[in-house]
């Protein structure tokens, strides 16, 4: 079953729960410029089939059981509980604390069902949704989610998604949300009636604190007490940044030519003492490991030419396809990736295209469990 370039970044708004690090303007655009251009590739360049049977419904139990391929200059088949010993005392993982917000909501306009996945908070009551039979909806309409909980259609929009703007804010709004809201779960994960209550649970990594993604940073499910108490012991440090996770990351890539797809944008941010420990962690010979490419997208974005962080508060869109010369990292940990997905791209430009078409190959052969509730792989860039 086939399933279906750097650009920039900004930064216009602080964080919710931290501020003062913004990027200046004049910083900003030099490392814009710091960005370098993509190289012309087709996208079926990273196809591939798929049995639909590994497409994983849940995660492993307990999480830390999940299976590990490590990507080197051979494939190993470990398991996570491996990590420990396939690391070096000093190296460094940079995890993301995001937190995912119920962000889906069933609902009702008059007679008619409709479903909606909130993907971006713009203050005061307004979203940004997706909606399914958003081509029946206008401006004007009355969505009704749940006992005084509604919301207005704003606006539609030329990206395909719409604009809500709900009657309760704040508190209020936090409450409903948890009430009538569902996990958004990829589409590739079936659930009837809008989710169910352990999806909860297994969808939040152990690291989520700070509301406000759409998808889960999916590589930071399979760590555990026991699996962070082992990494601890075996003196692998551990660094925390934030990235609130967009609906892109379940958006197709439609284009032919990777050069054509317009990345979706995501919030982050780095603290400067955050940045500080990591760039310290590197000068005494300790590798940094982002836990998924959420991790790594926004460490890529804050680096400088010379590999060194500064803080960050913005944007990215950083798009990254082979050709990209990765500054800030040294391994990656990550799941494995749909095909022609920008993540599946972006994997490829870290460990090389023939070799992730080899590692998947062997994945497949090897009954390894893929996407979201999947396995784990463990990659070394290309030489």
């Amino acid at each position: 079953m086939s399933l279906a370039g750097d650009s920039g970044c900004s930064c216009n708004r602080e964080s919710p729960h931290r501020a003062g690090v913004a990027l200046a303007a004049s910083e900003l655009a030099a490392r814009v410029r710091l960005c370098y251009p993509a190289a012309a590739m087709r996208v079926d360049a990273f196809d591939f089939e798929l049995p639909k049977q590994l497409i994983a419904d849940r995660p492993a139990e307990p999480r830390d059981a999940a299976r590990l391929l490590v990507v080197g200059s051979a494939l190993e088949d470990r398991q996570m509980l491996d990590l420990p010993r396939l690391l070096r005392r000093g190296d460094l993982l940079v995890v993301n604390d995001t937190r995912v917000i119920p962000a889906r909501l069933l609902g009702e306009r008059g007679a008619a069902r409709i479903e909606v996945t909130l993907h971006r908070d713009l203050g005061d009551g307004n979203w940004r949704a997706f909606a399914k039979g958003a081509k029946r909806l206008k401006p004007g309409d009355h969505l009704v989610f749940g006992a005084d909980f509604a919301a207005e259609v704003t606006a539609k929009h030329s990206e395909g998604d719409i604009g809500l703007r709900f009657a309760v804010t704040g508190e209020r709004f936090r409450a409903a949300l948890a009430r009538f809201g569902s996990m958004p779960l990829p589409p590739y994960i079936k659930r009837a009636g809008g989710g169910d209550a352990r999806d909860r649970q297994d969808y939040q990594t152990i690291f989520a604190v700070h509301e406000g993604a759409i998808a889960a940073p999916t590589a930071g499910l399979h760590f555990t007490p026991r699996l962070l108490a082992a990494l601890d012991a075996a003196g692998i440090e551990r660094a925390t940044v934030t990235l609130h996770v967009g609906a892109g990351t379940f958006l197709p890539v439609k284009a032919e030519d990777t050069r054509d797809h317009k990345m979706h944008s995501e919030w982050g941010f780095i603290a400067a003492e955050t940045a500080e420990r990591i760039n310290a962690a590197r000068a005494r010979g300790g590798r940094i490991v982002p836990i998924g490419t959420t991790s790594l997208r926004l460490l890529e974005s804050a680096a400088a030419a010379d590999g060194r962080l500064r803080p960050f508060a913005g944007e990215t869109s950083l798009f990254i396809t082979p050709g990209y010369r990765f500054r800030a990292i040294d391994l990656l940990l990550t799941n494995f990736h749909l095909p022609r997905s920008t993540l599946f791209m972006l994997v490829a430009a870290f460990a090389g295209l023939e070799r992730m078409k080899r590692a998947y190959a062997h994945a497949i052969a090897a009954q390894y469990r893929f996407f979201s509730y999947g396995d784990a792989t463990l990659l070394y860039p290309e030489r």
